[in-house]
């Protein structure tokens, strides 16, 4: 049986974002999907200790999530609809997506995210500190639906983390039948340099790195020889320029290099990605 996708909902506006990017992937990958919310148990610390009506409540409220959830998909059969009792949000996904073993959880922006960009909450940053399996993330409402662009984009750096992302990525440019947009960016002028060498040996270092980039790329481009390929080296800021990567349906970028492998574990660019993409980031474990 596939491995499902499994949408994180709760009663914030970017849950709508979310389960479009989970339906979309899960239909085209023909995986099932999981929507889930999670409510609280009692605990030996805190209110739900001493107040079990207030458990009742919140379990009440997660009934009313689904049914909002039910209805923003229009009730699709084969969707499976779950309440998840757990301390936090972030632990019972977790947990459920070891449960179910999970093939990516989905989540929607915070409250804080600016239109059209995407802006972790809570609940995201704490599944991106160790899930299991890759964690997208979608920008507040208001951006291209999944699918509309065409293309999927993958951050490549000849890493693991990076082959990582690129595997995941090229899977669903199969599923999708789309092209893989395989991007690599090099540092600009005298930003890769820390001090002033000289015009020459500035531009024989650059001149350098971008060919050891532009290799990296056609080697990675022959590693998915039956999906269509076409790789960029960008000059610039790379959280800037990735994140200015509107046209793809999603981003995928690696973990951090040197974390622990099979689980994610935000790097300096993933983690600031997290705070301005402008299209939905799927952050992928080092294999």
């Amino acid at each position: 049986m596939t491995a499902p996708v499994i949408v994180g909902a709760d009663h914030s506006a970017g849950t709508a974002d979310a389960l479009a990017l989970g339906r979309w992937l899960a239909e085209r990958t023909a995986a099932p999907l999981i929507v889930a919310v999670v409510h609280p148990v009692p605990s030996a610390i805190g209110a739900g200790r001493v107040d079990a009506e207030w458990i009742a409540d919140r379990h009440r409220a997660a009934e009313r999530v689904l049914d909002e959830a039910r209805s923003t998909l229009d009730d699709p059969p084969g969707v499976d609809y779950r309440i998840v009792a757990s301390s936090s949000a972030a632990h019972g996904l977790h947990d459920l997506a070891e449960q179910t073993g999970a093939a990516l959880l989905v989540v929607g922006s915070g409250a804080a995210a600016p239109a059209a960009r995407i802006f972790a909450g809570s609940t995201a940053e704490r599944l991106l500190a160790g899930s299991v399996c890759p964690v997208a993330v979608t920008p507040a409402g208001g951006g291209a639906a999944p699918g509309t662009a065409g293309r999927i984009g993958v951050a490549y750096v000849d890493t693991p983390d990076g082959r990582a992302a690129l595997a995941a990525g090229a899977e669903l440019a199969r599923r999708t039948g789309s092209p893989l947009r395989l991007v690599t960016v090099a540092a600009g002028g005298d930003a890769a340099l820390p001090f002033m060498i000289g015009d020459d040996a500035e531009r024989a270092f650059l001149d350098t790195a971008r060919e050891i980039y532009e290799e990296a790329l056609r080697k990675a481009a022959d590693t998915v020889p039956d999906v269509t390929v076409v790789c960029e080296l960008r000059s610039g800021d790379v959280v800037e320029e990735l994140a200015g990567m509107t046209d793809v349906d999603v981003l995928f970028c690696g973990s951090r290099g040197y974390g622990p492998a099979r689980r994610v574990l935000l790097g300096g660019v993933s983690g600031r990605l997290l705070r301005r993409a402008g299209r939905p980031l799927v952050v992928v474990p080092r294999a």
